[in-house]
């Protein structure tokens, strides 16, 4: 093997490396915001009780601080998507250079190139609903008291 297809074969090893890790750190996000949220849901179940009608208004400072934890969680998914698809284009580029495609080429054919949602149906945008959920759940929840109380 020449020592440039030696190199170009390394930077693919390594940047392969770092997109995997960029997935490792975008699953340990997810499983922060889920603990967090799912710890968040059990303390209110257990020691929440519905405020007098007076003070209920008084929860919208714990919610706007529910929300925006929920916005960052959204947005940091929507970052970890958009840094691993460029990570993956650069992948390709560099698949150009070798023999084999198996990421680029194989791997997104496999899975009918996104076309078909009963095939595949990329795990990022799924990932994504799951902090708008959990917001449309705190602020049902809210307007639930507020409104009711």
């Amino acid at each position: 093997m020449e020592p440039q297809e030696t190199a170009v074969l390394e930077q693919y090893r390594l940047y392969v490396e770092m997109a995997d890790r960029v997935s490792a750190r975008r699953g340990l996000t997810n499983s922060f915001f889920l603990t967090l949220n799912t710890g968040i849901f059990t303390l209110a179940a257990a020691f929440g009780k519905p405020p007098p009608p007076d003070r209920a208004w008084w929860l919208v400072i714990p919610l706007i601080a529910i929300l925006g934890q929920c916005f960052a969680w959204f947005y940091l998914v929507r970052s970890y998507r958009l840094l691993n698809g460029a990570k993956y284009r650069v992948v390709g580029a560099l698949e150009e250079r070798l023999p084999a495609s198996p990421f680029w080429r194989a791997e997104w054919w496999a899975l009918g190139e996104g076309r078909d949602r009963s095939r595949y149906w990329p795990l990022s945008h799924i990932e994504q609903w799951i902090p708008l959920l959990f917001a449309l759940a705190y602020l049902s929840g809210f307007l639930a008291i507020v409104l009711l109380a």
